[in-house]
Protein backbone atom coordinates (compact mmCIF):
# COMPACT_ATOMS: atom_id res chain seq x y z
CA UNK A 1 0.00 0.00 0.00
CA UNK A 2 1.22 3.44 -1.11
CA UNK A 3 2.60 5.97 1.30
CA UNK A 4 0.27 8.33 -0.80
CA UNK A 5 -2.48 8.47 -3.64
CA UNK A 6 -1.12 8.84 -6.90
CA UNK A 7 -3.50 11.19 -8.04
CA UNK A 8 -3.17 10.41 -11.74
CA UNK A 9 0.56 11.99 -11.98
CA UNK A 10 3.88 11.60 -12.33
CA UNK A 11 6.04 11.92 -8.88
CA UNK A 12 7.36 15.37 -9.90
CA UNK A 13 3.97 16.49 -10.94
CA UNK A 14 2.08 15.27 -8.03
CA UNK A 15 4.79 16.66 -5.02
CA UNK A 16 4.73 19.96 -6.93
CA UNK A 17 0.75 20.47 -7.12
CA UNK A 18 0.85 19.24 -3.68
CA UNK A 19 3.37 21.41 -2.58
CA UNK A 20 0.96 24.62 -4.18
CA UNK A 21 -2.23 23.13 -2.34
CA UNK A 22 -0.69 23.11 1.21
CA UNK A 23 1.15 26.62 0.69
CA UNK A 24 -2.70 28.40 -0.41
CA UNK A 25 -3.93 26.46 2.33
CA UNK A 26 -1.64 27.61 5.03
CA UNK A 27 -1.34 31.30 3.29
CA UNK A 28 -5.38 31.79 2.75
CA UNK A 29 -6.62 29.22 5.63
CA UNK A 30 -9.43 27.44 2.61
CA UNK A 31 -8.77 25.79 -0.65
CA UNK A 32 -11.39 24.45 -3.02
CA UNK A 33 -10.48 21.40 -4.51
CA UNK A 34 -11.13 17.78 -5.47
CA UNK A 35 -11.76 15.42 -2.49
CA UNK A 36 -8.81 13.10 -3.12
CA UNK A 37 -6.24 16.04 -3.50
CA UNK A 38 -8.34 17.24 -0.30
CA UNK A 39 -7.42 14.76 2.09
CA UNK A 40 -3.73 14.60 0.84
CA UNK A 41 -3.48 17.89 1.73
CA UNK A 42 -5.49 17.80 5.01
CA UNK A 43 -2.64 14.70 6.01
CA UNK A 44 0.63 17.07 4.98
CA UNK A 45 -0.75 20.11 6.48
CA UNK A 46 -2.17 18.63 9.75
CA UNK A 47 1.54 16.83 9.98
CA UNK A 48 3.13 20.42 9.26
CA UNK A 49 0.74 22.01 12.32
CA UNK A 50 2.03 19.22 14.50
CA UNK A 51 5.51 19.78 14.18
CA UNK A 52 5.24 23.37 14.48
CA UNK A 53 2.86 23.16 17.66
CA UNK A 54 5.22 21.01 19.41
CA UNK A 55 8.00 23.23 17.93
CA UNK A 56 5.91 26.36 19.28
CA UNK A 57 7.91 27.65 22.22
CA UNK A 58 11.32 26.22 21.52
CA UNK A 59 13.43 29.58 20.55
CA UNK A 60 15.19 32.02 22.81
CA UNK A 61 15.84 35.42 22.13
CA UNK A 62 19.15 37.79 21.75
CA UNK A 63 20.15 40.86 21.01
CA UNK A 64 22.04 41.71 17.88
CA UNK A 65 23.44 44.88 16.32
CA UNK A 66 21.97 45.90 13.26
CA UNK A 67 24.06 47.91 10.94
CA UNK A 68 21.59 50.42 8.44
CA UNK A 69 21.84 52.91 6.09
CA UNK A 70 21.14 56.30 7.76
CA UNK A 71 18.13 57.90 5.15
CA UNK A 72 17.66 61.58 4.21
CA UNK A 73 13.62 62.95 4.63
CA UNK A 74 12.77 61.46 0.88
CA UNK A 75 14.27 57.98 1.67
CA UNK A 76 17.84 58.56 0.06
CA UNK A 77 20.79 57.22 1.09
CA UNK A 78 22.74 60.07 2.98
CA UNK A 79 26.74 59.75 1.27
CA UNK A 80 29.99 61.29 3.32
CA UNK A 81 33.36 62.16 1.11
CA UNK A 82 36.05 60.09 2.19
CA UNK A 83 39.81 60.52 1.73
CA UNK A 84 41.63 57.00 1.15
CA UNK A 85 45.35 56.61 2.18
CA UNK A 86 46.54 57.64 -1.47
CA UNK A 87 44.82 60.93 -1.63
CA UNK A 88 42.15 59.90 -3.50
CA UNK A 89 38.34 60.88 -2.85
CA UNK A 90 35.23 58.82 -2.87
CA UNK A 91 31.80 58.71 -0.89
CA UNK A 92 30.75 56.35 1.45
CA UNK A 93 26.83 55.63 3.06
CA UNK A 94 26.25 56.86 6.05
CA UNK A 95 25.70 53.91 8.67
CA UNK A 96 23.99 53.85 11.81
CA UNK A 97 24.40 50.47 14.49
CA UNK A 98 21.00 49.62 16.44
CA UNK A 99 20.20 46.52 18.93
CA UNK A 100 17.42 44.68 18.14
CA UNK A 101 15.95 41.65 19.69
CA UNK A 102 15.60 38.67 17.36
CA UNK A 103 14.56 35.11 18.02
CA UNK A 104 16.56 32.54 17.77
CA UNK A 105 15.52 28.95 17.15
CA UNK A 106 17.11 26.11 19.30
CA UNK A 107 18.28 22.97 16.94
CA UNK A 108 14.78 21.08 16.69
CA UNK A 109 12.90 24.06 16.09
CA UNK A 110 15.13 24.53 13.21
CA UNK A 111 14.87 21.35 11.93
CA UNK A 112 11.40 21.58 12.21
CA UNK A 113 10.90 24.74 10.32
CA UNK A 114 12.73 22.95 7.45
CA UNK A 115 10.90 19.96 7.21
CA UNK A 116 8.39 23.06 6.54
CA UNK A 117 10.00 24.86 3.88
CA UNK A 118 10.16 21.40 2.23
CA UNK A 119 6.62 21.27 1.67
CA UNK A 120 5.89 25.27 1.28
CA UNK A 121 6.65 27.72 -1.64
CA UNK A 122 7.99 31.08 -1.74
CA UNK A 123 4.69 33.13 -2.38
CA UNK A 124 4.85 37.17 -3.39
CA UNK A 125 1.55 39.33 -1.92
CA UNK A 126 -0.49 41.40 -4.10
CA UNK A 127 2.23 44.26 -3.59
CA UNK A 128 5.22 41.82 -4.59
CA UNK A 129 6.56 41.66 -0.99
CA UNK A 130 7.91 38.20 -0.06
CA UNK A 131 5.96 36.23 2.06
CA UNK A 132 7.01 33.61 4.53
CA UNK A 133 4.69 30.79 5.07
CA UNK A 134 7.42 28.75 7.35
CA UNK A 135 7.64 32.01 9.93
CA UNK A 136 3.14 32.71 9.38
CA UNK A 137 3.11 28.35 10.34
CA UNK A 138 5.43 28.66 12.85
CA UNK A 139 4.60 32.40 14.66
CA UNK A 140 0.60 32.52 13.43
CA UNK A 141 -1.16 28.98 13.30
CA UNK A 142 0.74 27.01 15.66
CA UNK A 143 0.57 28.97 18.86
CA UNK A 144 -3.65 29.23 17.66
CA UNK A 145 -3.95 25.44 17.73
CA UNK A 146 -1.67 24.73 21.09
CA UNK A 147 -4.32 23.22 22.93
CA UNK A 148 -5.28 20.73 20.14
CA UNK A 149 -4.50 17.62 19.66
CA UNK A 150 -4.88 17.29 16.21
CA UNK A 151 -7.88 17.95 13.73
CA UNK A 152 -6.67 21.39 12.69
CA UNK A 153 -8.48 20.79 8.90
CA UNK A 154 -11.79 20.21 8.00
CA UNK A 155 -13.64 18.93 4.80
CA UNK A 156 -16.43 20.34 3.41
CA UNK A 157 -18.47 18.94 0.18
CA UNK A 158 -19.11 21.11 -2.17
CA UNK A 159 -20.84 18.84 -4.73
CA UNK A 160 -20.16 17.89 -8.05
CA UNK A 161 -18.07 19.33 -10.78
CA UNK A 162 -19.63 20.55 -13.84
CA UNK A 163 -17.81 18.87 -16.88
CA UNK A 164 -16.10 16.03 -15.52
CA UNK A 165 -18.61 15.41 -12.44
CA UNK A 166 -15.56 15.34 -9.71
CA UNK A 167 -16.23 16.02 -6.49
CA UNK A 168 -15.40 19.05 -4.99
CA UNK A 169 -15.02 20.37 -1.52
CA UNK A 170 -13.51 23.25 0.80
CA UNK A 171 -10.63 22.34 2.70
CA UNK A 172 -10.04 24.28 5.56
CA UNK A 173 -8.04 25.71 8.71
CA UNK A 174 -10.37 25.29 12.04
Amino acid sequence: MPGQRKLGRATDQRKAMLKGLVTSLLQNGKIETTEARAKEVKSIAEKLITIAVKEADNFTSKQVKVSAAKLDSEGRKILKDVTSKNGRKYKVVEREEKTDMVTVDNPSRLQARRQAINWLYRVKDAEGNNLNIADKLFNEIAPKYKDKNGGYTRIYKLGARRGDAAEVVRLELL
